[in-house]
């Protein structure tokens, strides 16, 4: 039996078009965040590494207007579980930094899917991005002093392992230049790695066996190398991610502030995984952690703080 439906009406055509065109353009900014390798309009590309037959590059925003002193600069690590992503995940973050003055940077290194290599080799890689940016800090106008770490997920690690963690730093031609950042700003980062206090380890923290590592779990987490002096940082992190926990930053957090250093969570409810990236659920995430990484590198007297 055929069943006569009312044709829909202009609204609601016009809606459902809207419906597609919204989908469709968030589809393509989560393909440009993750595309390979990264075409990044304005920015200035520099090799910073070869290893194994690969040039790993940075990728620098620098300021529009010119200045006579040292510009603080940035250093991003993209997300991926050590295994993918692209430097284009933190585009807009260094845009909007460069903006403020910084010399915004957004590093590529090797991933298991590309290069078959295991955390322990990314963190080497991220080690000597960092003192190649501080190596070349005159020339690039940075003050070497104020370099900061940034990174989300893995990226994250990434960042507060240079931050932290002791060793894997083969092949460093420079170990007088120091490989460590001067701030730390970490979007749902992996900052635990192994059990501590008691903690049980849920979402990725139960597949991190030393065969997946390189390492056992405790020599790669940041948490367990936590002394005083450690760089201060700020931490974004969604309190229903499942993936990374909230408790593990939590615990970061503890570990930092008992070591006597500086250290900021802000927990977004009911916020996951990957919250923060630009142009998720309507950017309101990405506004709310830029905000705080402006108020929060002004409070370190990096840049002005933001006009009201």
């Amino acid at each position: 039996m055929n069943i006569l439906r009312p044709a829909p009406s202009l609204l609601t055509r016009w809606v459902a078009s809207c419906l597609v065109l919204l989908s469709a353009l968030l589809i393509s900014n989560a393909r440009a965040q993750f595309r390979y390798p990264p075409q990044l309009e304005g920015a200035r590309p520099q090799v910073y590494r070869e290893v194994d037959g690969t040039r790993l590059s940075l990728y620098l925003f620098e300021p529009s207007q010119d200045s006579q002193t040292r510009r603080p600069a940035i250093v991003f690590f993209f997300g991926g579980g050590w295994s993918a992503g692209s430097p284009a995940q933190f585009e807009h973050q260094c845009r909007e930094l460069a903006a403020c003055g910084m010399v915004a940077i957004t590093a590529d290194y090797r991933v298991k899917s590309r290069h078959n290599v295991k955390p322990t080799e990314c963190l080497a890689d991220a080690k000597a991005a960092i003192r190649w940016v501080r190596a070349h800090a005159e020339e690039l106008g940075i003050d070497p002093a104020r370099i900061a770490a940034a990174g989300g997920s893995a990226g994250g690690h990434l960042a507060a392992a240079a931050a932290t963690v002791p060793g894997f730093d083969p092949g460093a031609t420079d170990q007088a230049v120091s490989a460590l950042p001067n701030a730390l700003v970490l979007f749902n980062p992996a900052l635990l790695l192994a059990p501590m206090g008691g903690m049980e380890l849920k979402g990725f923290g139960t597949r991190l066996s030393p065969e997946v590592l390189g390492t056992e779990a405790r020599n790669l987490s940041p948490a367990h190398h936590v002394k005083p002096g450690t760089a201060p940082a700020i931490i974004f992190h969604g309190r229903a991610d499942t993936t990374v926990p909230y408790s593990t930053a939590e615990a970061f957090e503890r570990t930092m502030k008992a070591a006597g250093n500086r250290c900021e969570l802000v927990g977004f409810d009911g916020l996951g995984h990957g919250f923060f990236n630009y142009g998720r659920d309507g950017g309101a995430a990405y506004r709310a952690t830029m905000d705080a990484t402006r108020a929060f590198l002004a409070s370190l007297g990096w840049i002005k703080p933001a006009q009201p």
